[in-house]
């Protein structure tokens, strides 16, 4: 569906199943999204989540996904597909991989790949090296340096660095930024936003990823809280994707994604954006030649 609405990149988070294979899903855990508690009562953890890692691929392959809800079972974004139709599935990454490639090929297209291994750390911590099969799965679909049309991208600063110089990954790598209160990683992010934090990060990567709010206070038409996140970064020779540009959560007062967009492209410098809604954001940019 994203690629046919015309984006760049079309992101990819990835977790491991218990047998190590890379599944595209984008929490650690199935609740939210699919019908893990129907289908495998029982087989939560003491926090009560149901854990990616603690299921087989074909365990995970006979489950059925619905839209996010939350933990009472109400939509997440309630104007988007009814959470209960649950008519998909969760697909291997090798399997989406393939689709993209092919395409690619029948549409003439080149979308990149914009991968995010999720909580390496904690995947760690589970006896499972998520970073490593990660750059080892993009390589044998033939992503393997800059010149390559994919990213890889992280919460996880340690990570990234473990990426490029232990592991000597030559894959454009992305440092995501939240705030600290998210608990994405053990990062600090407030340092990151800095001159100091950011020149660090240019030693290792090739761009930053931060949250939108870092970026411009989007709460009226006529913000000028703007940081000056997107100038130092380029100083330092990184391009800056934000996260997440979405048509339901943007305030009334903006007036549309469309009218959002225009304040981050006058005013910032942005180099590019995340969004859920790609054929929105598209149509109000100016044609690309």
């Amino acid at each position: 569906m994203a690629h046919a609405m015309g984006v760049d990149f079309i992101e990819l988070d990835v977790v491991l199943t218990q047998d190590s294979q890379l599944i595209v899903l984008h929490d650690l855990s199935l609740e939210a999204v699919t019908d893990v508690r129907q289908r495998y009562p029982g087989r939560h953890r003491e926090d009560g989540r149901f854990y990616a890692i603690d299921f087989s691929l074909e365990e995970i392959r006979g489950l059925r996904v619905h839209e996010r809800v939350n933990p009472d079972g109400s939509p997440a974004f309630p104007d988007r597909f009814p959470p209960d139709k649950a008519l998909f599935r969760i697909p291997a990454f090798a399997e989406e991989a393939e689709l993209i490639r092919g395409l690619n090929r029948s549409s003439g297209r080149n979308i990149g790949l914009y991968i995010e291994p999720k909580a390496p750390a904690w995947h760690a911590e589970n006896g499972q090296d998520i970073l490593g099969e990660t750059i080892r799965a993009l390589a044998a679909h033939g992503y393997q340096s800059r010149s390559d049309n994919a990213c890889l991208q992280s919460f996880d600063m340690e990570a990234l660095k473990r990426a490029r110089f232990e592991l000597e990954t030559d894959l454009k790598l992305v440092q995501l930024i939240g705030e600290n209160s998210w608990k994405e990683s053990d990062t600090e992010f407030d340092f990151l936003r800095t001159r100091e934090g950011l020149r660090e990060v240019s030693r290792f990567a090739d761009g930053i990823g931060p949250w939108i709010l870092h970026i411009l206070e989007l709460s009226t038409n006529n913000s000028t809280d703007i940081s000056d996140l997107v100038p130092l970064a380029h100083e330092f020779g990184l391009f800056v994707h934000a996260y997440t540009l979405r048509a339901d959560q943007i305030p009334d007062e903006i007036g549309g994604i469309g009218k959002a967009l225009d304040l981050l492209t006058a005013n910032t410098g942005l180099d590019g954006v995340f969004t859920d809604h790609p054929d929105q954001v598209l149509a109000v940019l100016p044609p690309r030649s």
